[in-house]
């Protein structure tokens, strides 16, 4: 039932064929990293015609599994050089799967310079000009989309960031509302699609239909004891769906693990007044809204909506990693100033972790003073113009800090560090090092053990347990982005040995097998086996699993802690 459909921007042609053997068994991350593996040369150039751009829902894509519609974009990196995937919420996943789409890949390279759109519906892929489009941002291609298309469908878009092939250029995916404010955004994705060619994609689900199930029952018993463990942890119904993620900030900075003022302490002095207890009393006070789910079928509901002052709608609710990169990375602590920029990102489709490190860096280099706040502001417009500052930017935190000179640059394989400090949050500096994806706290979210103590208790100020947590994380990460499940549904997982049963019997149920827990780490082993190929045959060594040499030789206050986890440590990760 299920297709790939191919998209060839060089002769502008679109085909359906069946999924390959090869391909047999995957979904969201493992199909677009077995599709990259397998199918684009990894020394080719990242915004060069044999480069390939995959969108894939996930395996429980287009079911009533609660959280099950993410989608994962993957690639040739132009940010890293390496494999990427990029993972989003919003409609599309859902959208695409209950279309009997496995996959869209889009190959080749436009010869003629223009822009174009894809349509995709029941049994229809179109590509038709987008001219009109061209240097438009996100909100605006999406309001001229709607007036054509209508507002029952799905938009997946670039801004002005991917058009330019900016190596920190996000893909945008419209909510529930059409708002392109769910983002792909790490790895610079957002310029392979500009270098395709392709502006944007409409999906329009509506002969689409529920995707077929091998044991309805069976199915429905999982599905409904998945929901349950989401409901009981109190992470996933309580934490995240009054505060969203930003509740975050006062519990990392209290573990002294908030990098501030690019990386040089681990406490911000305000942070209260940009932590989610603060976002959650502003909302309220301006009648926007708490608990919102960022795609349909989210029971965890994390994301918001944030007025202005004037109580209308400014963005959604930043995610704690926005609010860090451009609040305490930057010494702001001002939440409207942070809403602003994350619009701006948004609409530009840009990156915001890479962002608001590379502006983090450039005060560091002098650009602008920590703390300036309209200063800040003022950068980040100039990337929207496209200046050749602006582009500086644009490029990510390892450019600007070679353009100004900074030595204290916080990259992976030239990926931009997210919110948490590796000194004192010593777990999620392994996954940082040696993830294939570049510095990504999602490969393997080890601030769940190491300081919320979610799936037992690793000291996040000793290098003892680090790398086993690591690895064991990242491989059952792999699993749970195939799945296409939310990420945070691994904070139940990780409690509730009910819950990962649960997920297994789904697929079990849904496409006739007869999978055991034990398969959800044989698939995230090999998946991460075929992304460290692809990187391995890039060029990548053991030397690039390492983090920058500041984090090894500057003690971070307030607990005066280095990055000691040995090299000879880090290269046993990915011992299988």
């Amino acid at each position: 039932m299920f297709k790939i459909i191919r998209v060839n921007m060089s002769d502008l042609s679109v085909k359906s064929e069946d999924v390959s053997e090869a391909y047999q068994g995957l979904g969201g991350r493992g199909l677009t990293s077995a599709i990259i593996s397998g199918e684009v040369d990894p020394t080719c150039s990242a915004i060069g015609p044999n480069n390939k751009l995959v969108f894939a829902p996930g395996l429980l894509g287009g079911t009533n599994c609660a959280n099950s519609g993410r989608i994962s974009v993957g690639g040739k990196s132009p940010l890293t050089g390496g494999i990427k995937e990029a993972n989003s919420g919003g409609q599309a996943g859902g959208y695409l799967a209950r279309l009997g789409v496995a996959a869209i890949v889009v190959e080749g390279f436009p010869q003629d310079g223009k822009l174009y759109k894809l349509f995709v519906g029941k049994d229809k892929f179109e590509l038709s000009p987008a001219d009109d489009l061209k240097g438009m941002g996100n909100y605006a291609t999406v309001d001229k989309l709607k007036n054509e298309f209508g507002e029952k469908v799905g938009f997946v878009s670039i801004g002005k960031a991917g058009e330019w092939k900016l190596p920190a250029a996000s893909v945008a995916f419209t909510d529930q509302e059409l708002r392109p404010t769910r983002h792909a955004g790490r790895g610079g994705l957002g310029a392979v699609m500009g270098s395709k060619g392709l502006k944007a994609i409409i999906i329009d689900p509506s002969e689409g239909e529920r995707a077929p199930l091998a044991d309805k029952d069976a199915f429905k018993e999982a599905a409904k004891s998945f929901a349950k463990a989401l409901a009981d942890h109190p992470v996933t119904s309580q934490g995240l769906t009054n505060y969203g993620t930003d509740i975050l900030i006062n519990i990392i900075n209290e573990a002294g693990g908030l990098p501030t003022r690019n990386f040089a302490s681990g406490r911000f002095e305000t942070a209260d007044k940009v932590g989610g207890e603060t976002l959650n009393k502003v909302t309220t006070e301006r009648k926007g809204n708490c608990s919102h789910g960022c795609m349909a079928g989210c029971v965890i509901r994390c994301s918001g909506i944030y007025h202005d002052e004037k109580g209308e709608y400014l963005s959604k609710w930043p995610e704690y990693e926005t609010v860090w990169a451009f609040g305490p990375n930057c010494e702001i602590d001002d939440l409207d100033a942070i809403a602003r920029m994350d619009r701006a990102c948004d609409d530009i489709g840009i990156d915001t972790i890479e962002t608001g490190n590379a502006i983090a860096v450039a005060m560091e280099g002098g650009v602008k003073e920590f703390g300036d706040v309209a200063g800040a502001e003022e950068l980040l417009a100039e990337i929207g113009k496209g200046t050749p500052l602006g582009k500086i930017l644009g490029s990510g935190a390892g450019t600007v800090g070679k353009a100004f000179g900074v030595r204290r640059v916080p990259v992976v394989k030239n990926q931009a560090l997210p919110a948490y400090d590796p000194r004192t949050v010593k777990g999620v500096g392994v996954t940082y090092a040696t993830t294939p994806m570049g510095a990504d706290h999602t490969a393997g979210y080890a601030v769940a053990t190491n300081i919320m103590k979610v799936g037992g208790y690793v000291d996040p100020l000793k290098p003892e347990g680090q790398v086993n947590l690591s690895r064991d994380l990242q491989v059952t990460t792999a699993s749970i982005d195939t799945y296409g499940l939310c990420l945070f549904v691994a904070f139940p997982v990780m409690d509730n040995p009910d819950a990962i049963t649960a997920i297994v019997d789904m697929v079990n149920a849904k496409y006739g097998l007869s999978l055991t827990g034990d398969d959800v780490g044989v698939l995230g082993q090999r998946i991460l086996k075929m992304e460290r190929d692809f990187n391995s045959r890039a060029g990548f060594t053991a030397a690039d699993d390492r983090l920058p040499e500041f984090f090894k030789l500057e003690k971070l206050p307030p607990h005066d802690q280095v990055f000691d986890i040995t090299d000879e440590e880090l290269d046993t990760v990915f011992n299988f």
